[in-house]
């Protein structure tokens, strides 16, 4: 008699304190600006703990930007960029997974929400693996990495430089580590 196993659904959620949804873009066309936000949070739902195959619905809050420079941060919640006034979410929706090796690399494809405006991306993720920390809660660990062109999104404010090449690149790079607890 052939057994069949229940699926059942963990729920998991972002452990902001050990989290960062990070990025870079070329400034000058000779250096990088980092900054991260501030305030994400998520709602993960994997089948029976199978973490790569999970459904994933991220909130970061745009207001939340942080380039360690208030003016500049204030111009990019500015409708030139973000528009946080009247765009409060930044979303990210995982679509599918492809598995690219045995040591916990896979593609992650989903749909990014800036300023009203979804794209399908592709990013590198890296699965950390699975641990019980020290209280008992059981987390899982993430890198996650890729590119944008900001264009796609919107954010198309530049300024021209004399010398030639343009203040702000249109490519972002994006970093995240994330930390996921598990719920229920």
């Amino acid at each position: 008699m052939e057994t069949v196993e229940a699926l059942t659904k963990t729920k998991w959620g972002i452990d902001s304190v050990h989290s960062e949804i990070a990025f870079k873009v070329k400034h000058l066309m000779i250096t990088n600006v980092k900054g991260v936000f501030k305030e994400i949070e998520g709602d993960i739902y994997s089948t029976n703990e199978k973490l790569m195959t999970a459904d994933i619905d991220i909130r970061i809050n745009a207001a939340s930007i942080d380039t360690g420079d208030s003016k500049r941060d204030e111009h990019l919640k500015s409708a030139d960029f973000f528009d946080v006034e009247n765009h409060k979410q930044i979303t990210f929706k995982g679509i599918s997974y492809d598995k690219v090796d045995d040591d916990g690399n896979y593609k992650l494809y989903g749909d990014l929400t800036i300023k009203g405006i979804a794209k399908r991306i592709k990013l590198d993720v890296e699965f950390g693996g699975v641990m019980k920390d020290p209280w008992g809660n059981q987390k899982a660990g993430f890198s996650v990495n890729g590119k944008i062109n900001r264009k796609d999104w919107g954010l198309t404010w530049n300024a021209a430089l004399e010398a030639g090449g343009v203040l702000v690149s249109d490519e972002v790079k994006i970093s995240c580590e994330l930390q996921l607890v598990k719920i229920v």
